[in-house]
């Protein structure tokens, strides 16, 4: 596969804007591995490769094992994910898929049980963003493989 363009060097004002946001979401406060996990599962719906090696490296970086990552996608049939990481993977589905379902009360309902209204909100805006992130990298090639992940220097940190 051949990249298209490199969008974020020829819109170079863009890119700092975008890493600014993604900067707050990463800091917000929710735990980095949901994070992680919501990130990795919005990339899987979109079919973004680019996206998909990176946070699968960061998640193993972060200790994540490989069991979950293998089962992300069936996460509805795996006992390996505790409430909260359900009601973020649900939540990350309807609002990656917003204009299949306009993400349903009964949705609502549930993520709200584990997530306070700030959470909700940050959790929300890390959605958008990966979001963002995958339809940059899937309308212009973006090509997977050369991603090194530094999160091991946070994981240490934390």
């Amino acid at each position: 596969m051949e990249p298209r363009l490199d969008a974020l060097k020829i819109a170079p004002e863009l890119y700092p804007k975008f890493l600014a946001v993604q900067k707050y979401v990463d800091s917000c406060g929710l735990e980095r591995p949901l994070l992680e996990l919501v990130k990795m599962r919005a990339s899987q719906i979109n079919g973004c490769a680019f996206c998909l090696d990176m946070h699968t490296k960061d998640a193993r970086a972060l200790g994540e094992s490989e069991q979950r990552l293998y089962l992300l996608n069936a996460w509805r049939e795996s006992p390996f994910y505790s409430d909260r990481e359900r009601a973020a993977l649900e939540w990350t589905e309807a609002v990656t898929l917003v204009s299949e379902s306009h993400v349903p009360d009964e949705v609502y309902e549930r993520v709200k049980q584990h997530f306070t209204p700030a959470e909700l909100v940050n959790l929300t805006a890390a959605i958008a963003m990966i979001n963002t992130w995958n339809r940059i990298s899937v309308a212009f090639r973006a090509v997977p493989g050369s991603y090194r992940s530094n999160l091991h220097e946070v994981s240490r940190s934390a």
